[in-house]
Formats: structure tokens, sequence, C-alpha cells
């Protein structure tokens, strides 16, 4: 394990697990790497920024991010029309959570974009006068029209931009699906605004489609939920927000070089959900590449690494790879190094050392599976197809019995009754409440860490 600490900023950790002995032969090298950070964000009362060791929450005080939130306004935010009022005090709640000195704005999404707040192609500064004119602009708002939520995120980061600041985050609220564009155009305006800013995707009701919302969450590397009933708006407003502002370090990615004969076979991470990384690989010099984490506070993540080496005989040994933290340096200069850790490969003729899986990789390769099995029972049961789903969803309960996913395990026992929870054998529900389903696909990839 490696440290790198530097005041002001948090002080990230990496730790490896992994058995690193291979049989004669063997050439396929796991490892789960556990990165935290700490001592920014919110540890230790007031956060701190990246530039300055200055408490934040000063009024007039600039802070080093900026935050749009955008609220869906088509015509169905009108049934029931609590909707739209639900959406409304959820923003102004969100609002209040924001420290004083964050760059904000608010954007109201139909089959167009429209800023709310301030207005004029820019983002205010959160103060008391200002949180006060931005929910008295909330009051305007009013549902009608369709849904675009490329033309959303691209004003957004149109805002997000227009202020010179290292962290960038967005907030969306829909309640239906994306049908006054093609899927395409969304597809292209994730394209372009991924890696610029991160964003959380919330869908309100049932009537949104689940892989959208996901989808949305996933390319610009933040969170997915469903609130299925709109009075919960306002709560998960307030905590998505919160942890914006527990963001301290920006743009951080995962460093993994490998020497002459070794690959990469994936990069994923496994919690505290499960994101695949492997296809965001940008390289960065000789056998060298960057997966992006997104921006950090106070928390810990855990990634699986798969390297392919070189065979090798008995009694060799070789760093098969090095992962390091990297944010980019502000000047456009060298990349800064946070923290570093080793994977090794040892080759050896003791069947029992070679053959043990680490229990941190075989949790975690549990939980990608669970959360594979999930969306694929899901599908078949939505396709009509009532064995696969059953086998799946059977293989799902076992999984999250097996790896200690209560979570899960309870939001499963909502779509199929279980006969027998070691052998996955269940019954799927003649009846099952549409927001049920919804939660159980939004949340399919959260996972649980492993027990230490």
């Amino acid at each position: 394990m490696a440290n790198f600490s530097k005041s002001n900023v948090p002080q990230f950790s990496v730790e490896v697990y992994q058995n690193e002995f291979l049989p004669e032969g063997g050439r396929e090298v796991n490892a789960i790497v556990t990165v935290t950070s700490t001592g920014g964000g919110t540890s230790g009362g007031l956060p701190l920024t990246a530039a300055s060791a200055t408490p934040l929450g000063i009024p007039g005080q600039r802070t080093d991010a900026a935050v749009a939130l955008m609220v869906d306004c088509s015509g169905s935010m009108d049934y029931p029309a609590t909707k739209m009022r639900n959406a409304r005090d959820a923003t102004a709640s969100a609002i209040d959570t924001l420290r004083d000195g964050t760059a904000f704005a608010v954007v109201a999404g139909t089959h167009v974009a429209h800023e709310v707040y301030p207005g004029g192609g820019g983002l205010a500064v959160a103060d008391p006068a200002t949180r006060a004119q931005a929910k008295q602009a909330l009051r305007r708002l009013s549902a009608g029209g369709g849904t675009a939520i490329g033309t959303w995120l691209r004003l957004a980061d149109r805002l997000l931009h227009s202020e010179d600041v290292p962290i960038r985050h967005g907030i969306l609220l829909t309640d239906g699906r994306n049908e006054h564009e093609s899927p395409e155009d969304l597809r292209a305006a994730l394209d372009a605004c991924a890696g610029r800013f991160t964003c959380d995707a919330r869908g309100v009701g049932t009537d949104w489609e689940v892989k959208e919302v996901t989808g949305i969450a996933s390319a610009l590397l933040g969170s997915a939920d469903i609130v299925a009933d709109p009075s919960g708006l306002a709560a998960d407003f307030t905590r998505m927000m919160e942890n914006a502002m527990g963001k301290e370090v920006a743009d951080v990615s995962l460093r993994l070089w490998t020497p002459v004969g070794a690959e990469i076979v994936f990069v994923k991470q496994v919690a505290p959900t499960v994101e695949e990384l492997t296809d965001r690989r940008t390289e960065a010099g000789p056998r060298a590449g960057d997966y992006p984490t997104g921006s950090w506070g106070d928390e810990s993540r855990d990634y699986h690494v798969c390297v392919r080496v070189p065979e090798a005989g008995i009694g060799q040994e070789m760093l098969a790879a090095r992962v390091s933290l990297i944010i980019p340096d502000p000047a456009g200069g060298t990349p800064q190094a946070l923290s570093q850790g080793l994977v090794r490969a040892v080759w050896t003729d003791d069947m029992a050392a070679s053959t043990s899986i680490n229990p941190q990789v075989a949790h975690y390769t549990g939980q990608a599976e669970l959360a594979q099995v999930i969306q694929q029972g899901l599908d078949a049961r939505k396709s009509g197809d009532t064995d696969g789903a059953t086998a799946k969803l059977g293989r799902a309960v076992q999984l999250a019995a097996a790896s200690g996913n209560e979570d899960t395990a309870k939001l499963l026992a909502k779509v199929v009754d279980v006969v027998d929870v070691a052998t996955g054998t269940v019954r799927l529900k003649a009846k099952v409440e549409e927001a049920d389903e919804m939660t159980l696909e939004t949340r399919s990839t959260k996972t649980v860490r492993v027990k230490k």
C-alpha cells in the first residue's frame, strides 16, 4: 500500500488484495484494488477547497464546485399534480443544501432546455439572497411539452463550463421516457458530456425507462435510483446534494501500467456499485492506460482488475501491473500521482497455493454475477421467457444470500417467491408491483463490501 498526502488535498491510499500464486502455465491474475480517500470531503468539520485551507460556508466566498439541477417539466409531470409540486420542493431543498459560494443553475427540461435560474447563460453564486431568488423562480415552473434529455445535458454542460472550477456536477430528475429525441441523440449528448461533469440521475414514479436513467448515470459516473413516491423526492435530493458538496477532488483516474507481454483483460468498479470501465481506457504513455473514476470526497471504492501475463516457469515471479491514482495538473503540466499499489504474479507447483481464490476476488466476482443475472432475469420476464427468468432470478437469490447482500435479497423477494435459498429455487410471482420491479432493476448493481 502507498499513500500520497498534501495539505488541502484528501489523502488517498491503495490496497491490493489478490492471490499472487499461479500454477505452471497460468496466465490470468485477478486483484481487488481498494481505493480510499480521507481528510477531505466532510471529514473533520467544514469541508476544504482543493485550492486553500480556508473553511467554506462563509458568505461571498467562492468554492471550487459548480452544480446544475435539471428538472423534468414535461406534460406528464402534471399527472398527478403533486408530482410537479414535489419536484419543485425537492429542488428547493437541494438549493438549501448548497454551500455558500457554490456556483449553481437550475434548468427546466422538456423537448427543449430552458434556464430557470439565474439566466443569461451563466451561474449564480450560492448565498442567502441567490437561494431565495432561485426558489422564487422555481414557483414559476409548470408542466407542459415533451422529453429530450440530451438537450438538458448539453445546456447543463454549457452552464457548468461558464465558470473555471474543477468540480462540476449535475442532478437530473425525469418522470418519463426520452421520446422527443432519438436514442442516438441522447448517446451523442452523453458522449459529449462524459468527462466534463458527473451526474446523478433519478426517475420519479414508474413511467420512465430504467435503462435510460441508469445509462445516463453510468456514462457520467454518477448514481441512479428510483423515487417511486414523489413525496420522497425532497429527502433524496437533499442526500444527493450533501454528497455532491462532499466532493473535493475531481477527475481522478485509475492508471494501470503493465510490463511487456502483459495486457489488461478488464477493469471494473465493484463497490459501491458495479460499473464496467474497460472500454473507457485512454492511453497514458507506453503500456499505461487511464480509467476514469470521477470526483472523490471521503469514501472508499473497490475495483476488480484482471491482467493476462506471459507464461513463466515454476519459481519465477513478475510485476503484473502497477496501479496508480492520478489527477490532472491544473496548470496543464504532468499529472500528479496520489497513491500506488502493485499486482504480482508468482508461479508455483504448490497446488493449494495456486488454486486458492482470494476472498475479496471471490466475493466481488459473485457480486458482478449477481448484477448480471438480475438484469438477465428481468429482461427474460419482460419477454415472456418464464423458465429463463426463473433460472436467472433463482441464481440471483442464491448469490445475494451467499454474499450477505440483504437489500438485494429483499428486493428479489418482491418479484419471486423463494422456495429454497441455498439451491436458488424460486417461483415467479403472478403479480408484481411495477415500482418493485423497477426498483430491483435500478438497484441491481449496488453491492455490499466484502467482510474483512
